[in-house]
């Protein structure tokens, strides 16, 4: 069901169909990337939509190939030498806040590739359906960042230590192994999709029995492949909920020489070749979220992105928004280039807690709060260009 007022120039486009509102990324060209002006309008969409007793149900879908592949990179990239992406970045985590606590009753329909910040905006929702074109990662760590926009909060919430492997390796799901681990709801198939769509807006109405109802007229029964990873949980299980990183690469090293387990070889090839920092860092913020609370996570997620922007221990972010993105040699060279150099003071340099005014400003319970706590009403607007 295309928006009946598709411009090109709208890189989200908003409808209200009776009782029904639909969220529309418009940016195929470029995988719908998670740029400054798509946090603003999905953000204002979803608080205008909250508080309108007319809207009932919310649907997230997007145009192309991609739901979304994440943050824009090169925005990234092109603020690397001052604060300029401060903005976005508290934005952004401040609005998946309200996306896990959505208030209405929310359908993401995920047609594509979903990485990342991109995720974030599918997969706390109450009915997230995906299908056999759908791809799921979490590669930051691989470029140098860490696993944030809520996911330190989701996966150590997964079977086992599969979000720890998930975090550290980018490994890629399909859709069939996103409802295996509870990553997704339904699985239909993409021909159906508009159908699906067409049918819950003629619904018109939030009821979630009724919701659900209509989305299992559409799904399909599905079972992860034999070759899936999901089959692999013991061995993941061992290796990765090693202590350190070190010690899991060493284990999984060992896994590696056993019989049947060739497929480790290049998982392997990739974790090495990521950023020792971003894995140090990626590790210890899944592991300190399997005790968190929500809002500790993204507060702390906000944190880790700001240091990490301001090269507080090390620049590998840009360096691998440089090699795959800009330069696109797939050459990193990463400061400091091996794990042994990244040490525990360094890692806890950028998880120290900012002053109470700088942190990210997450409602308190209760509805006379929600939707407080806004960029424009926290102190980073006057300190723009202070840092």
């Amino acid at each position: 069901m295309a928006p009946e007022n598709s411009n090109t120039e709208e890189v989200v486009v908003g409808e209200e169909v009776g009782r029904v509102r639909l969220i529309t990324l418009n940016r195929p060209r470029q995988l719908n990337v998670i740029s400054s002006q798509v946090v603003s309008l999905v953000a204002g969409f979803l608080e205008k939509w909250e508080k309108d007793d007319d809207a009932h149900l919310i649907i997230i879908k997007a145009v192309g190939r991609a739901f979304s592949a994440g943050g824009d990179l090169k925005m990234f990239y092109a603020g690397k030498t001052d604060d300029s992406c401060l903005e976005v970045v508290y934005r952004m985590y401040w609005l998946c806040y309200h996306i896990h606590t959505y208030k209405k009753t929310a359908v993401a329909l995920v047609n594509g590739i979903a990485m990342g910040g991109g995720a974030a905006m599918a997969v706390p929702l109450k009915f997230t359906v995906v299908t056999e074109k759908t791809i799921f990662a979490v590669p930051e760590a691989t470029i140098g960042l860490h696993t944030d926009c809520s996911f330190s909060y989701i996966l150590p919430r997964l079977p086992g230590h599969l979000g720890e492997y998930l975090a550290l390796t980018g490994a890629r799901l399909n859709g069939k192994e996103m409802i295996a681990i509870g990553l997704a709801t339904h699985f239909v198939p993409s021909e159906k999709l508009d159908e699906l769509e067409k049918r819950l807006v003629s619904l018109n109405s939030g009821d979630e029995v009724a919701i659900k109802a209509v989305i299992e007229e559409f799904s399909l029964e599905v079972q992860p492949d034999e070759e899936s990873i999901v089959h692999k949980l013991s061995i993941i299980n061992k290796c990765f909920g090693e202590e350190s990183v070190e010690e899991i690469i060493k284990s999984f090293e060992a896994e590696a020489s056993r019989e049947g387990n060739a497929w480790i070889a290049s998982v392997l090839k990739g974790l090495k070749r990521s950023s020792p920092t971003g894995l140090k860092i990626t590790l210890r913020s899944i592991r300190e979220g399997r005790k968190q609370t929500l809002s500790e996570c993204l507060k702390k997620e906000f944190r880790l992105t700001m240091n990490q922007l301001r090269s507080v221990i090390s620049g590998d972010v840009y360096e691998g928004i440089r090699a795959l993105n800009i330069d696109k040699d797939n050459s990193p060279k990463w400061n400091p280039a091996s794990l042994n150099e990244v040490s525990s003071e360094k890692v806890d340099r950028v998880f120290q807690p900012f002053e109470a005014e700088l942190e990210l400003n997450i409602p308190p319970e209760g509805d006379a709060y929600r939707w407080s706590g806004k960029y424009e009403n926290s102190v980073y607007p006057t300190l723009k260009g202070k840092q």
